[in-house]
């Protein structure tokens, strides 16, 4: 199967799931839902859940187990967009070529939607785990790994990070950590949980793990440099990152030595995944597809 194929049936599977998981029902108020879905539910790549698979199936797992997980890391990221396009944080007004959250529902219902899907993305895992029959501690050590790279220590932390760093001189360093926290961690936990709900341990774990951070650092750099490409091309207003002075590799090293970063990150992608031979042909071509984006 060619990677186009396989991605759309991976984000078939998981826009069904995310579907069946957000139905209107008579507990939670239908403002709010409605608000979850236009946010979770507005042309996303699915790019974490997507990991999530394709880790999962390079290991020789089983897909049913991995996708409430999967679903509940993108929960995780939706949420994290809704509050980063607060007027408090980046306040944009435009997402994926739509209105943003707050712009439709307003300030306070965009809160509360941020908190819902954070909060319905444990309880997602959760009790898909339970009904998959995944064992206890491998259930344990997934729900924990995503906690702890959605928390302060990780994308929480990155994005406060990059708050107290925008305005202000950068060096690579610091780059470095922001863009590990704030968009690395989550890539990451994706992929290291993909491995684990499939069965791995020992030496492919760690490989995959090693993948994940590569990657997840890869993305980031590849989203600063297109950062200042046109709306049409992101749904986004263009030269966000340069107009709020954030700390960027385009804006420490220049969009080529940005580049130059990005492709080398991408070869470790590919060095890490050499002990799964040809199962992780996905996950490589998946590589190529983050960063060739931005530097072809």
């Amino acid at each position: 199967m060619t990677l186009d194929a396989s991605l759309v049936s991976w984000r078939t599977t998981i826009d069904a799931a995310l579907d069946e998981m957000l139905q209107p029902n008579d507990e939670a108020p239908a403002r709010l839902l409605e608000a979850m879905r236009y946010a979770v539910f507005s042309g996303g790549k699915r790019l974490r859940p997507v990991l999530v698979l394709a880790a999962c199936e390079a290991v020789g797992g089983a897909s049913a187990p991995a996708v409430p997980f999967g679903c509940a890391i993108e929960l995780i990221h939706t949420y994290s967009l809704v509050h980063d396009d607060l007027p408090a944080m980046d306040d944009d007004d435009l997402r994926r070529g739509r209105p943003t959250v707050h712009i439709v529902f307003g300030e306070a219902m965009a809160v509360l939607t941020g908190d819902a899907l954070l909060t319905a993305a444990f309880r997602v895992a959760a009790e898909g785990a339970a009904k998959s029959g995944l064992a206890p501690d491998r259930t344990l050590a997934i729900i924990t790994a995503i906690a702890g790279a959605a928390g302060e220590c990780g994308m929480v932390g990155g994005q406060v990070q990059d708050l107290e760093a925008a305005g202000k001189p950068a060096d690579l360093a610091l780059v470095e950590a922001i863009h590990r926290q704030k968009t690395g961690a989550l890539l990451g936990v994706a992929v290291e949980t993909g491995a684990l709900a499939g069965g791995a341990t020992g030496p492919t774990l760690h490989a995959l793990r090693s993948f994940g951070g590569a990657l997840g650092l890869a993305f980031q750099i590849a989203d600063d440099i297109l950062d200042a490409a046109p709306t049409a091309v992101t749904g986004k207003r263009a030269g966000r990152d340069a107009e709020q002075q954030k700390a960027t590799y385009p804006a420490v090293l220049g969009v080529d030595g940005a580049r130059r970063v990005a492709r080398d990150l991408m070869e470790q992608c590919h060095a890490a995944l050499e002990p799964l031979g040809p199962a992780g042909d996905r996950l490589r071509a998946l590589a190529s597809f983050v960063v060739e984006r931005a530097t072809a």
